[in-house]
């Protein structure tokens, strides 16, 4: 079983360049006004075992991408969708359609680089693609193509900065998916740090060779959430309740918005509002609290602690998965940074007792030293908002999480 996550959330690596704290456009702060335009806001997703077919706990959606202001088009299917990171990357060998170039001021193509917390990463150009989910529509959005070379009649292979240490990922195979999908709290995958000084992340490319570059937060992978015409404050998943020994597959919904239409309004769920600079809050367990905690979609379990701390064994032959003897249950509180609380139960079960045959679990886990990551358990049988930044919404500005 894979354990990949992006390392940080990936906005909490990257924002660290410069105290992002957000960039680029949104919808705005000030007074909620829902748009008056009502359309289809769901987009049907699915956890199943994926192209790979032995995948667990991932999230998929299809995406539609067309060349900008044309109905040259191509769905995507086994998309992951990631609530800890922002904009869509897809693998080169899955698309078809010949998109234009994101270039800088020089006329050079932007290079992209991401990498896991495992050391893998990914690396390929900036492309330009109206992006469609139901009936939401996000045009001109910079895509990062990932494992590309032959663009446009060679690309550079990553540079060192980017690939030192690592290892590529240019296959569905090695990624668990055709693309990953960031719909998280940000609206760049960088901001403001990327726009004001090179990184490691954004590159100026020839056909030779690329290097470190500034680029500004317009052309940098965006969420395609933040550039709709509407429903383009967020969006909640809800995904069903779990037994103990999972299921084959389990299907649920994203749907944009909140507070928009009809089927997103907040009710009950309570708002925590996150790090505008690192996208975390704090977790307490056991009587200590842990902050740099985060809620991401795009991990395969609840990740937290150690062994020595939680008390549970690391499976001998899938670490850093937890493996206790029966199932184990905990309680943990998350406190948003405006000290709104939730207690949230959750079980750990022996990754080896569970059906080989079942794709969804609520109850894997594994190590992660000195926070928790909330990953794909931690949404069955919740409606699970995600506010994006500076954007207004009836439960105040984002960015935040409520469920």
């Amino acid at each position: 079983m894979k354990n990949r996550m992006l390392a940080g959330p990936l906005v909490a690596a990257l924002c660290t360049l410069a105290g992002c704290g957000g960039g680029g456009s949104s919808s705005g702060g000030g007074v909620f006004t829902p748009p008056p335009v009502v359309i289809n806001n769901v987009q049907p997703v699915v956890v199943n075992a994926g192209p790979s077919n032995q995948e667990a706990d991932v999230l998929y959606t299809s995406v539609t991408i067309c060349v900008p202001g044309t109905s040259t088009c191509q769905t995507i299917p086994n998309i992951q969708v990631d609530t800890g990171s922002s904009g869509l990357r897809l693998l080169n060998s899955q698309v078809t359609l010949v998109l234009p170039n994101s270039t800088d001021i020089s006329g050079n193509v932007i290079g992209n680089c991401v990498q896991f917390l495992d050391t893998s990463y990914i690396w390929g150009p900036v492309a330009l693609a109206d992006v469609k989910f139901a009936d939401e529509v996000a045009s001109s959005l910079p895509v990062q193509l990932g494992a590309q070379w032959g663009r446009p009649t060679s690309f550079p292979a990553a540079p060192t900065v980017c690939s030192s240490g690592g290892t590529a990922v240019t296959t569905p195979s090695t990624l668990g998916a055709n693309g990953i999908l960031g719909v998280g709290n940000f609206i760049q995958d960088c901001g403001q740090g990327c726009a004001s000084t090179s990184s490691k992340y954004y590159y100026s490319c020839t056909t030779t060779a690329c290097t470190q570059a500034a680029v500004p937060v317009a052309k940098q992978l965006t969420n395609p959430v933040a550039k709709f015409p509407q429903d383009n404050n967020g969006l909640l998943i809800t995904l069903p309740a779990l037994p103990d020994a999972g299921q084959v597959s389990a299907s649920g919904s994203m749907i944009f918005g909140i507070g928009t239409q009809t089927n997103n309004a907040l009710g009950a769920a309570r708002v925590q509002t996150i790090s505008s600079s690192t996208g975390t809050f704090s977790t307490t367990f056991s009587g200590k609290t842990y902050p740099g905690s985060f809620i991401d979609s795009g991990s395969n379990g609840y990740f937290f602690l150690d062994a020595a701390t939680t008390g549970l064994p690391i499976c001998s032959n899938a670490a850093p998965f937890y493996c206790p003897t029966t199932q184990k249950s905990f309680t943990a509180i998350t406190t948003g940074i405006n000290s709104v609380a939730n207690t949230v139960a959750f079980n750990i079960a022996n990754l080896n007792s569970l059906p080989a045959a079942n794709s969804a679990f609520n109850n894997i886990g594994g190590s992660q030293p000195n926070f928790f990551d909330w990953g794909l358990p931690f949404f069955f049988g919740k409606s699970v908002f995600v506010a994006l930044e500076l954007s207004s919404t009836p439960g105040g500005s984002g960015p935040y999480w409520a469920y």
